[in-house]
C-alpha cells in the first residue's frame, strides 16, 4: 500500500498535502504569462469621427415619438404637428420632404420610449429609401 507509511508499531495513513508540486506548477505558469504578455499586441479600434456640419439644413423633417408611443410629424417653417400612424408614416415623410431626397429626417423620442419603437421607425424609413436619417439627442450641460 503506497499510501501507508510505517511508523512505529502500527500503520497510519498520511494526511498531509504536499504543496511543493502545486507551487512548482504555479511558478511555471507565472513565468509563461510574464514572457508572453509583452508579445501580445493590443487591439486597435478604428472609431468613426464626427465633424460639425458647416451649415444646418434648411428643411428638416422631424418624426417625434411621444411618451405615450404616439408618432407625430413636424416640418415646415411655421412648424406643423401632424399625428401619423405606421401605415402613413413613409408617405407623410416623403410628402414633407417635398421631393428633395437629400432632406434630412430626424427621429426624436422621449427617453422613456422603448428602443424597439425607435428602431421600428428607422426601419420603415430605411425600407422606403430615405437616406439621411438621424437621431436627436439632448446634450448634457
Amino acid at each position: 500500500m503506497p499510501a501507508m507509511a510505517s511508523r512505529g508499531k502500527g500503520r497510519r495513513t498520511i494526511n498531509e498535502i504536499n504543496m511543493v508540486p502545486f507551487i512548482d506548477v504555479m511558478l511555471v505558469l507565472l513565468i509563461i504569462f510574464m514572457v508572453t504578455a509583452p508579445l501580445i499586441t493590443p487591439s486597435v479600434i478604428d472609431l468613426p469621427s464626427v465633424g460639425k456640419a458647416a451649415k444646418q439644413a434648411d428643411h428638416v423633417v422631424q418624426v417625434v415619438i411621444t411618451q405615450s408611443n404616439q408618432w407625430e410629424l413636424r416640418s415646415g417653417s411655421p412648424e406643423t404637428k401632424t399625428p401619423v400612424n405606421e401605415a402613413d408614416l413613409v408617405s407623410a415623410v416623403q410628402q414633407a420632404q417635398g421631393g428633395d431626397a437629400n432632406s434630412p429626417v430626424v427621429i426624436s423620442a422621449d427617453k422613456t420610449v422603448k428602443y424597439e419603437s425607435v428602431v421600428k421607425v428607422m426601419d420603415l424609413l430605411q425600407r422606403a429609401g430615405i437616406q439621411r436619417v438621424g437621431l436627436a439627442v439632448q446634450l448634457q450641460p
